[in-house]
Order: structure tokens, then sequence, then C-alpha cells
């Protein structure tokens, strides 16, 4: 009642100000699970800060197997951060009717295109947040952990144009897997052929094609999906680029833990072109296992000791609007 009393009493106060009073009075983050269809539902954060008076960026988080939407959301804290910074947040979950494991079944071949199976499904929950909210079309990232880091590949080369940025976590490039069997030689042994995978993104892209900005984690002591899979992702990418005219190479650094070994060192290679941009980042992370680094321990898969990831990410997309 006062936030309205002085609306009408202080010539001072802007309707601006008044809708950010409001805010603090009425509004609420909105943390709620909707229906895709019979088998698969997807959960939406909003923060408290969204009043739909202006276009926000969207973040589209793909889980790792045996994980949900909660579970992910509280273990890469994704939902703190986008009240901290304003942004929607859709996280996917997978059937487990398709996977006894609740993994994206991204080594299939008909997953691995526009318009067929998971990743069409997936486009489709971006359609129904972006006609209920208020998203900036220019503005759409996605992020995924293991086998939602796999699929975050492939949807960043089935839709680049819906894509500003895409974040790849303990993951690597899928080309090469076809089914089960192959998927496990991609996670031993990274893409066997990372020019062909690069060659064969670029076709799969179509007239949709444009260079994706890539940023990748992964704990150089994962003994689940093999680390050489960051190298072979980028690799992939670095060929994928060159069907643009870009040629990239890398600029390493190293980063020592600063507090007595509460935190992982990790080294951060940015891949620039020849006017210094930055087009791709990759973090490893020393002593780290198959786990989202800088997570909440809450979360599974999760390790609190790394860099924080969510954060470098978010920090990655919006440095596409420089």
């Amino acid at each position: 009642m006062n936030t309205l009393y002085s609306f009408f009493t202080n010539p001072v106060l802007t309707a601006s100000t008044f809708l950010i009073e409001l805010q603090s009075v009425f509004f609420q983050p909105i943390w709620k699970k909707y229906n895709y269809d019979d088998y698969f539902t997807y959960k939406v954060y909003v923060p408290s800060t969204y009043t739909g008076l202006s276009k926000v960026p969207l973040i589209v988080m793909l889980h790792g197997c045996q994980q949900d939407a909660d579970d992910f959301a509280a273990g890469t804290e994704m939902n703190k951060l986008a009240e901290e910074k304003g942004f929607i947040v859709l996280y996917p979950q997978m059937n487990y009717f398709a996977n006894s494991n609740g993994c994206w079944n991204w080594f299939y071949e008909y997953n691995q295109f526009r318009g067929n199976g998971e990743p069409d499904i997936i486009k489709d929950m971006i359609d129904h947040i972006t006609a209920k909210y208020a998203i900036d079309s220019t503005n759409i990232y996605l992020a995924g952990m293991s086998a939602g880091g796999f699929m975050a590949n492939v949807m960043a080369i089935a839709y680049p144009d819906v894509f500003k940025a895409v974040g790849i976590h303990s993951a690597g490039s899928n080309a090469y897997a076809v089914d089960l069997i192959t998927a496990g030689e991609v996670m031993l042994y990274g893409s066997l052929n990372p020019e062909l995978d690069g060659d064969e993104a670029y076709k799969k892209m179509g007239p949709y094609a444009r260079p994706v900005p890539i940023i990748t984690f992964h704990g150089q002591s994962d003994t689940t999906v093999n680390p050489i899979n960051a190298s072979t992702l980028i690799q992939q990418w670095i060929y994928t680029y060159k069907n643009f005219g870009i040629n990239l190479h890398d600029n390493a650094a190293f980063y020592t833990s600063q507090d007595n070994g509460n935190h992982y060192s990790y080294i951060m290679s940015d891949y620039i072109d020849a006017e210094n941009k930055i087009w791709m980042k990759k973090i490893m992370v020393e002593d780290m296992g198959h786990a989202w680094s800088g997570g909440n321990d809450n979360g599974s898969d999760t390790d609190s000791k790394g860099p924080n990831a969510s954060k470098m990410m978010w920090d990655f997309f919006e440095a596409q609007n420089d």
C-alpha cells in the first residue's frame, strides 16, 4: 500500500521506479514444471526481476545421465545466477522410457539432425518458452553436462541459427557415434577424425550455417568421459570454422589456486582469430573428475573446488554482445 500511495503522492517517483518497487512487493521467482507431451517434461526458472515489459536472455540447460532439472539446477546454481543477472532458464528433462539412465541419446544418428528426434523436442520446448515469455531471440544460449554436453554439441550443429553461443561440460564431439558401442569408443578415446567431424558439422548446418562460439570445461581426472574429448571437440570446431574462412590459434594461460589448495588450478585456452577475437574457450581443470566445475555439492556430479563454470559460461555468453 505504501508503494502505491507514494506513486500518486510523490512527484519525483517515476513509473520505472514504481515498477521496481512494485516488483519487490509482488513479484516472486517462478520455478515451474510443464508437460511437453505424455512422456517429456521440462522446468523453467523465471527470476523475480522479470516483468515481461522487456525481452530477456534464455539459457537452455541439458542435464547429464541420472539427473533431472531439480538436481541439475541445484548443482550448477544456474537459477541463482539467473536471479542475479535477470535471464530465464529452461531445463528439458529426458524421458526415462527412452533411456533407462535418463541420458540424452546423442549417439543415435536419428538424434543428430535438425527437425529429428530429441533435438526437435528440445527445440519445441524452446519455442514453447519463447511464446510464453518475453525472450530476446538474439540471446538464446545452451549448456550441457556429459550426455547433455554431447547433445549440446548436436544442437549447436543442428540449430546454429538459434543459439548465440554454447557451453559444453565433460563431453565432446559426437559425429563418430551412431550407436551405444561407438558412443563408448568416443567417451574412451575421443573422436577419431575431428577434421572429418568438422566438415560434416558444417554440412549438417545447411542453409543455417554460422560459426557458433563454444566454451568447454573438462576435469583432467575424468574417468567417465576421457579428457581428450575436450581437445577433439575444439578440433572439430576449428575445422568447422575453416569452412567460414576463420582460422584460429590458441593462446593458453595457466591459473593456479590462490587459497592453499582449496580450489583446483586450471589451464584456460582462448582460441582467437587474426584480429584477436575470442571464438572459443577450453578450460581444463586439474585433479577434477566427472563433475560440473565450481558447482554446489548438494547436486550430483559437481565439484565445488573447480572454477565456477556457470559464471564463466555466462561471462562468455555475454561477451558475444561486445
